[in-house]
């Protein structure tokens, strides 16, 4: 076997490595942990911080003003969104032809809940 036909077996092998590794196998944990891990999944990005921040900033909806005050393009931003809404922190009310996003209150109570009950538990320091 030549040293070309070696590198793109291992390559291969170790791309298809990564995949079982990078499984989450989410049915090992409850769903209590699933939802937080992704609830924190969605948060854990500078620009979703920024994002979450800004929300929290403005106690309103927002149309179209993220991608100015972030100076991250439109895509990157409805990128982030999207995988916010996933997870329930952020809501989209259509108005019009924009789409205008808020916090979800509850799935944010439900986040601070989960992170206070960890809290909590610590016993300590």
């Amino acid at each position: 076997m030549s040293t070309v036909s070696l590198r793109r077996l291992m390559t291969v092998d170790l791309h298809l490595t990564t995949i079982i590794m990078g499984l989450a196998k989410t049915e090992l944990f409850t769903p209590e942990q699933n939802l937080l891990a992704n609830q924190l999944k969605a948060l854990a990005h500078p620009a979703r911080v920024a994002i979450f921040q800004l929300l929290l900033r403005r106690k309103s909806c927002v149309c179209g003003s993220i991608t100015d005050e972030l100076g991250l393009s439109q895509s990157t931003v409805s990128q982030h969104l999207k995988v916010m809404k996933q997870a329930g922190i952020v809501r989209g009310i259509v108005e019009g032809t924009a789409v205008c996003y808020c916090l979800d209150g509850t799935g944010c109570a439900d986040l601070f809940q989960r992170l206070t009950g960890l809290k909590q538990q610590l016993d300590c320091c």
